[in-house]
Order: structure tokens, then C-alpha cells, then sequence
């Protein structure tokens, strides 16, 4: 197996390997550890081992985007680039690889494809689901590729590259379609839902409406949550509600 494509089915479970102390570090290393394997072949053993110690150092940043920082290190690695140097752009990758990650990620697609999902359930029963989880997935095998060639490509220079690419813009734009579709979707689901309902579930999910507007319209009731999850969570609460009537 090349090291590229071991290296990038590792990254597919760098989740896998948190822990507290390093978070990310342990499952980022050993995504590396392919690539580093192949760049310090003809290099001392104790560089080597030097090389795959900084790659399972302290790392805390979206999963899907670690890719990023395991193909800017391995190429300021061949690049023969300081150690020190090395941990330092690891640390500065962190912050903007989380940010981005989890505003392309968990506010945007995830909850476009939920939107997506429940708007097509009515009609495609469980094939929406699979779709939706197939869809995520090829996504996310996508997106780690892409991360992973950047930083190969772009090594110390990845920072500026991030900043010129689609990602910030894909970013805003991902949240505005999950935004529309879990807005599409609400009403199509409350026709699901309260088109078989007796009057007590009727009235307990306006209930839960109503507290919804309250605590978004009262200033002092409003919590630092966006209105995509306050959305999703009172969608959540009221088929609860509605479960617990039945």
C-alpha cells in the first residue's frame, strides 16, 4: 500500500485514539507515521524517531480536517525544517483547523444533510437515511484527501494556502444551505407528525413553540447557542414530548 493512501485511511479513524493528555496527538502520529516512514528512509533512525515523537504530540483540532497538519508537518519534515518550527505550526494549525471544521462541518453539512434527510424521509422511507450517511461519509473521504494533498503540497506556506482556498468561503456558505434546509424541513416534519395527533400532543408541541419564541425573543432568556441548534433542539424536545403522549 502507497503511503499516501495508508496515511489517508488512518486519518479516517483518528478519532479513535483521543485521549486526554494529547487529544488528537496519538491518532495525527499515527497517520504520519506511512509518510514519515517513506521521507526519513535514507535518513538516521534517531532523526527518524524524533520525527514520529512531534507527530504524536499535543494536537486539538476538527477530526476531519487533521489531514491538514499531517501533510504540512511531513512536508516541512522532508523539507528539513527545525523541530521546534514544526511543533509551532502544529499549534498554530489548531485554532483555525477546529473553527473552520466545525463551521464547514458540524453547523453546516451535518445539519444540511439532516434538513435534506427529513425532508425526504416521507417519501424515500429508510433509503433517506442511507443516503444521507453515504453522502457524509464520501464527503468526509473527499475532505481528508483534499486536507492531506494541501499540507503535502504547501508544507510551512499551508496557513496562507488555507486562507486562499474555498474552505472560509465553503465554510459560510455550508451553514446558509443547512440553514435553508432544516427550515424546509421543519414544516414538513410538524405535517408528519401532528397529521395522525390527538389534541394533547397538538397542544404540547405549540407549547413547545411557544417557549422557543420566548427564549429567543427575551433578551434575558437568550442563551450563546445558534439558532440552527436552538432549532434542532426544540425539534428534538417536542418529539419527545410528542413520544411520551403516545
Amino acid at each position: 500500500m502507497k503511503p499516501r493512501t495508508e496515511a489517508l485511511l488512518r486519518l479516517l479513524a483518528v478519532q479513535a485514539s483521543y485521549t486526554y493528555e494529547r487529544m488528537a496527538g496519538i491518532g495525527v502520529g499515527h497517520a504520519a507515521a506511512p509518510l514519515l516512514r517513506d521521507v526519513f528512509a535514507t535518513r538516521s533512525v534517531r532523526e527518524r524517531r524524533e520525527a514520529v515523537a512531534r507527530s504524536a504530540d499535543f494536537f486539538n483540532s476538527h477530526p476531519y480536517l487533521a489531514g491538514v497538519a499531517v501533510g504540512a508537518e511531513v512536508k516541512a519534515e522532508q523539507d528539513g525544517v527545525p523541530g521546534p518550527v514544526i511543533s509551532r505550526l502544529r499549534t498554530a494549525l489548531s485554532g483555525p483547523l477546529g473553527a473552520l471544521g466545525d463551521q464547514l462541518i458540524w453547523a453546516g453539512w451535518v445539519p444540511a444533510l439532516i434538513g435534506i434527510g427529513l425532508i425526504a424521509a416521507p417519501w424515500a422511507g429508510l433509503w433517506a437515511i442511507v443516503g444521507i450517511v453515504l453522502v457524509h461519509n464520501v464527503l468526509r473521504l473527499w475532505l481528508t484527501a483534499w486536507g492531506l494533498d494541501l499540507g503535502l503540497r504547501e508544507g510551512l506556506r499551508v496557513g496562507g494556502a488555507l486562507q486562499r482556498s474555498w474552505l472560509p468561503r465553503g465554510a459560510v456558505e455550508a451553514q446558509r444551505v443547512a440553514a435553508f434546509a432544516v427550515g424546509a424541513a421543519l414544516p414538513v416534519v410538524a405535517w408528519q407528525v401532528l397529521q395522525h395527533a390527538s389534541r394533547g400532543e397538538v397542544g404540547a408541541t405549540v407549547g413547545v413553540a411557544l417557549v422557543g419564541v420566548v427564549l429567543s425573543v427575551v433578551p434575558r432568556t437568550r442563551v450563546r447557542v445558534s439558532g440552527l441548534r436552538f432549532g434542532l433542539l426544540l425539534v428534538g424536545v417536542a418529539l419527545l414530548a410528542l413520544g411520551g403522549l403516545r
